[in-house]
């Protein structure tokens, strides 16, 4: 058992508003330079839709993740050797069009303008080519449904549903998927650079990229199933979401999370085994990865994990944060959380809980809990599509206990007294409704950040070593 450690996310999906309060700071922060003003480390999409960019998780298209070829487990899009083969050219990238091309205005024309009878106007130009440009696309083209009777069929979750019905006006729905790097335990990305640029940082497992080493061949972009790694097209390198880890290792969680205005957002840390990656990302039938991935999350309570832990250097700090993290609650003990397509085989660690929706019938309202993910407006298929690979078992039970949860805290609130049998139907206890209500409802900062801070053991003085940093040594 080779134990590593890893900082992971829980987005709740039932709690987003798609305010986009999460993208500005991580825009403002991170690509507010030349080169990034396509690149949106976060960016928060309506479902259904096409995504940012377009068709991002059409892997018949870009041919990213992994996949298994009998009982061997490659790239999709091929090896090291096919990748130095077409080296210079690379067919799976998505296109600047397919993001969108950056643009400012020419206000200029508002300042500079003669005196004329009508307001004068500021024409769009692209930052690419300084010419005038129409606006076709944007990370948020289909906020709120916008656009979704056009590109709605597109949309691979529809898989086994029938995409027409569900974009009519009376059976529409929607709602909002933020997305960062996955920072995945199996990371197409690293496996695919050939410069060896992107590596995974021991200590807490967050993917980055080495500006020293990248070489700009972009096969990370292609890659990479979620397209979350961006080419900075006037710095010549990769660059993508690295997961605030200043704040992290100061113990901060990440600007997306500190800025949510939904509190959606929990970050936690996590033990796993890392011997058991191949194994799991090389389950041959995709619908068993979710199960396969939960499994090499490690009980952090356990005395024998512990140990083991301890001996292979991780930190005490480490483990005590992983016994009190939420996501480990969330995906692996209440198994609420999900993470997206699974049958990538990256083995995502920002995971999430699927969002309840209003009933579409209340003809068996309050009968049969077991009847209602199907009574719900999103369709369980669609959801499961999205998070476990079309397995609609355990997307039906989080939804399950998410409804009895609710009526267990409604019979509290509003009966005045707790009916207990409810809870029975979806497997629960009196206590564990209680800190499912107090980590979803009214978590508080604390209890949503559990963050460990990270132990530089190898620098003896850091004060004395940032000031030798960019100045040559004593001679």
């Amino acid at each position: 058992m080779k134990i590593r450690a890893q900082i992971a996310m829980v987005m709740n999906l039932d709690k987003c508003i798609g305010c986009h309060t999460c993208s500005i700071p991580c825009k403002h922060v991170w690509t507010n330079r030349p080169g990034t003003e396509y690149m949106w480390f976060n960016n928060v999409e309506t479902k259904p839709g096409i995504g940012y960019p377009k068709k991002w998780e059409n892997q018949r298209v870009y041919r990213g993740g992994w996949q298994v070829s009998g009982s061997k487990l490659g790239l999709k899009a091929g090896g090291r050797v096919v990748k130095f083969a077409k080296i210079f050219h690379n067919p799976d990238l998505p296109l600047i069009d397919d993001y969108y091309e950056p643009w400012t205005y020419s206000y200029e024309n508002l300042i500079s303008s003669p005196p004329r009878h009508h307001q004068p106007g500021a024409r769009p130009k692209s930052l690419l080519t300084g010419e005038n440009t129409d606006i076709e696309w944007g990370p948020s083209w289909e906020d709120d449904l916008a656009g979704v009777n056009t590109t709605g069929s597109e949309d691979v979750n529809f898989n086994s549903l029938e995409h027409d019905i569900y974009l009519k006006f009376k059976n529409a729905f929607m709602f909002y998927l933020p997305r960062i790097c996955e920072h995945c335990l199996n990371p197409a990305c690293v496996a695919s650079c050939p410069s060896g640029a992107l590596y995974k940082r021991e200590e807490d497992g967050i993917v980055l990229v080495d500006q020293e080493r990248c070489r700009g061949w972009r096969y990370c972009v292609s890659g990479c199933p979620y397209k979350k790694v961006y080419y900075n097209w006037d710095a010549g390198r990769s660059e993508k979401c690295l997961f605030c880890y200043p704040r992290v290792e100061g113990g901060m969680p990440t600007l997306c999370a500190q800025s949510c205005v939904g509190r959606i957002r929990y970050i936690g840390a996590v033990l796993y085994d890392a011997d058991l990656i191949k194994q799991a990302a090389s389950v041959p039938d995709d619908r068993n990865v979710y199960q396969a991935h939960v499994e090499m999350i490690l009980n952090p309570s356990d005395p024998e994990v512990v140990s083991a832990a301890l001996s292979q250097g991780v930190s005490q700090n480490f483990i005590e944060a992983a016994q009190a993290s939420p996501v480990y609650k969330l995906a692996v003990e209440w198994k609420l959380a999900f993470p997206p397509h699974p049958e990538f085989r990256t083995l995502p660690m920002v995971w999430y809980v699927p969002p309840l929706s209003p009933m579409t019938t209340t003809s068996n309202m309050g009968q049969d809990i077991e009847d209602e993910p199907d009574l719900m407006r999103i369709p369980v298929r669609y959801l499961a599509n999205l998070l476990t690979a079309g397995e609609e078992t355990p997307v039906r039970r989080a939804l399950k206990r998410l409804q009895v949860l609710r009526r267990y805290m409604r019979s509290l609130r509003v009966d005045g007294k707790a009916d207990p049998s409810v809870l029975e139907q979806a497997d629960m206890t009196e206590a564990m409704a209680g800190d499912m209500y107090r980590l979803l409802a009214i978590g508080k900062f604390r209890d949503r950040f559990v963050i460990p801070t990270t132990r530089r053991e190898y620098a003896e003085d850091l004060y004395t070593a940032r000031g030798h940093l960019g100045f040559p040594g004593p001679r």
